[in-house]
């Protein structure tokens, strides 16, 4: 028998063959990091179509919203209430439109022709007084930070880029209202068996939360948009119809949005006068005092109760990171992620306490 013949056969496989179990799980280890940073990038990638995507839905919540409640009273089939609530909607806004367009336009116009006069106004004084750098270094400054921030907003930065994303929102939220259960399904689908029962209850909880939500912030622009209006009219406020109708659409976005509405409604107040500046001021604080100490929470606690200090970090980063876009959505988002974190959370409590 030769040397060749009597050697032995190690019959266990090598450590560079995927038979062995260390290299399978080491694989299957990697394949989910890499898996991981893949989608990671995908998502940074595709951030602004996710957005959109994320838009649709949160219009789709709002007009399922209105079915349900509409359904309290009627008792037809979805279709046609969604059909209604439709119809209601244009017909609101056309006939908003139709009644107060000539009015709103001539106060958009005289609008920005009066913001431009107090900016200036307020620049030279800041100048004369050594506040502020010159006109040329505070142009060059200016042209500096709308060039950075520009490059965050790109895609939005033209009417067509702002009308198409907007057309695709109300597209895409449309047809997730007319059949819900078939995209509910279908993200199920993409679940493992084992988890699409744990998958189902978030999906629901989160709809009913982003209902909520909304429900909540479009009684508060409306409420807010209202108030606005008759308190500017009564105190002689120029342009109170279309201060009114900005502050009850920037009341969509908290902090932030009664902020800018703040500046522009002291900024035409003083265009009219100290008096009617001095006035703008205290309607602005009456309205949002009342908001914040009466409505807010009356609203709150049937809705979604979220830190106000959270929401605005959250607001802060959302629009350095993705724009105008994310910045609108910034409060469903973080609706939607506390409310996952709440039920992974009741979850890990109730497999601890079955374990116990």
């Amino acid at each position: 028998m030769t040397m060749e013949q009597s050697a032995a056969i190690d019959p266990e496989p090598g450590p560079n063959e995927l038979r062995d179990p260390f290299v399978r799980k080491e694989l299957k280890r990697a394949s989910v990091w890499l898996g991981l940073a893949a989608a990671m990038a995908l998502v940074v990638l595709l951030i602004q179509p996710l957005l959109i995507i994320f838009g649709g839905l949160v219009f789709a919540a709002m007009l399922d919203g209105g079915v349900r409640l509409l359904g309290r009273v009627l008792p037809i089939g979805r279709g046609l209430r969604l059909l209604i609530v439709m119809l209601c909607a244009v017909a609101f806004i056309l006939g908003v439109f139709y009644m107060t367009g000539v009015q709103v336009a001539a106060q958009a116009e005289q609008l920005r022709v009066t913001l431009e006069v107090q900016a200036n106004r307020l620049i030279s004084w800041a100048s004369t007084s050594g506040l502020m750098p010159g006109r040329a270094d505070l142009n060059g400054l200016a042209q500096q930070a709308m060039g950075s921030f520009g490059k965050l907003t790109s895609w939005v930065g033209t009417a067509l880029g702002a009308l198409t994303s907007l057309f695709m929102v109300l597209v895409i939220g449309l047809f997730v209202a007319m059949e819900p259960r078939i995209y509910d399904r279908g993200l199920q689908w993409m679940v493992p068996s084992d988890m699409r029962g744990e998958f189902a209850i978030t999906i629901e909880r989160m709809a009913a939360t982003m209902r909520r939500l909304l429900a909540g912030r479009l009684a508060g622009m409306l409420f807010e948009g209202v108030l606005t209006s008759l308190c500017l009219w009564a105190v002689g406020v120029p342009m109170a119809l279309l201060l009114g109708i900005l502050t009850g659409m920037l009341a969509f976005i908290p902090n932030i949005g009664a902020f800018v509405s703040g500046v522009l409604m002291v900024a035409v107040g003083f265009s009219a006068g100290v008096d009617t500046g001095l006035w703008a001021i205290a309607v602005y604080f009456g309205v949002q005092t009342f908001d914040g100490y009466v409505v807010i929470p009356m609203v709150a606690r049937r809705t979604v109760d979220l830190p106000p200090a959270l929401t605005l970090s959250s607001q802060i980063l959302a629009s350095t990171l993705f724009g105008v876009l994310g910045l609108a959505l910034a409060d469903p988002i973080v609706a939607m992620i506390k409310v996952a974190l709440e039920r992974n959370s009741e979850r890990a409590i109730a497999e601890d306490s079955g374990g116990t």
